[in-house]
């Protein structure tokens, strides 16, 4: 396949490499220093529980040198949307799939509003990875996990070019699920997403001393609640256990784990507030469906949308 990955970064970067490295005809979209690295030395990644390999392809800022392409994967952060997406309308030929794996519940209908809902596929994915250096990825642990499907039309339903974009992602060594309903388990993974982001990044501690608190591990699971809502008054078929099963999975994770939001505050980087806590407040208030809690921890983070050059 002829394949874009558009925000080549920790994770975009990292299922591109995988591809390439088994013969797919891979373009990395990126820019600055770590465009330069990739053009120079390849992407590498380095994975103590994987093995470390280095990727080449070609690598471009310029959308428009590209050409045409199979598959676009979309793996920027949700705050780049605005001028992110106009890159795609160069690489979209009449068959052009475009799957996005970004954070947070809007971005199909984003990416849908540039190059058409025919065109485009739901997906979510579960992997660490950083960006330690310009043409350096570093994963911990062995989670590289995408699930995805169909995001409009007729659901639940398979598809074809669903099934071929699994096949290539399982030959890649990517730990891929194809689904009938992609909407699901976008939703599934921002029930618990937002909630963990939210409490984390007001608290601005790691997931251990705010679980390990009853009060608010019980807040914590009220605002998983609150998302659960949304989704249901939205029509999206979560399971019904969607929060019990937020329990055990949470009570695994060492205490040190800082969600990716955390780690952007902290960083005085731009958070992507919006696209988790703010929309499901946008939502809930669209559908009548009370959040106070997301309200809050909204409210609380929201000031810090920009990150410290905003301030």
């Amino acid at each position: 396949m002829k394949i874009a990955i558009l925000g080549s970064g920790a994770v975009g970067g990292y299922y591109g490499a995988r591809l390439a490295l088994t013969g797919h005809d891979v373009t990395f979209i990126a820019r600055g220093a770590h465009l330069a690295a990739i053009r120079d030395k390849g992407l590498a990644i380095k994975s103590a529980v994987l093995g470390d390999f280095v990727a080449h392809g070609r690598a471009e800022e310029d959308t428009t040198k590209v050409g045409h392409v199979d598959l676009i994967m979309v793996a920027v952060k949700t705050y780049d949307n605005a001028t992110a997406l106009p890159l795609l309308r160069p690489m979209l030929g009449p068959d052009t799939v475009v799957l996005t794996v970004q954070n947070g519940v809007d971005s199909a209908g984003e990416v849908a509003a540039f190059v058409g809902e025919e065109r485009t596929l739901g997906g979510t994915t579960y992997i660490a990875t950083a960006l330690e250096a310009p043409g350096l990825i570093v994963q911990t642990g062995d989670h590289r996990r995408i699930v995805f499907g169909e995001a409009f039309g007729v659901l639940p339903r398979m598809t074809d070019r669903v099934t071929r974009i699994h096949e290539a992602f399982a030959a890649a060594d990517i730990q891929s699920y194809p689904v009938e309903d992609g909407r699901v388990p976008i939703w599934e993974k921002f029930v618990f997403l937002a909630s963990l982001a939210g409490f984390t990044g007001a608290a601005r501690l790691p997931i251990g001393p705010v679980w390990g608190d009853p009060f608010t591990k019980a807040q914590f699971l009220a605002g998983c609640r609150e998302i659960e809502a949304v989704a249901r008054a939205e029509g999206v078929p979560v399971a019904a256990d969607v929060v019990d099963r937020i329990i055990p999975y949470v009570d695994a994770i060492p205490g040190s784990m800082r969600s990716s939001l955390l780690i952007d505050l902290q960083q005085g980087k731009r958070i992507e507030v919006e696209a988790l806590q703010g929309t499901v407040v946008r939502r809930g208030a669209a559908r009548g469906v009370p959040t106070p809690i997301m309200s809050t921890l909204y409210s609380v983070l929201k000031p810090h949308g920009g990150g410290l050059t905003r301030a």
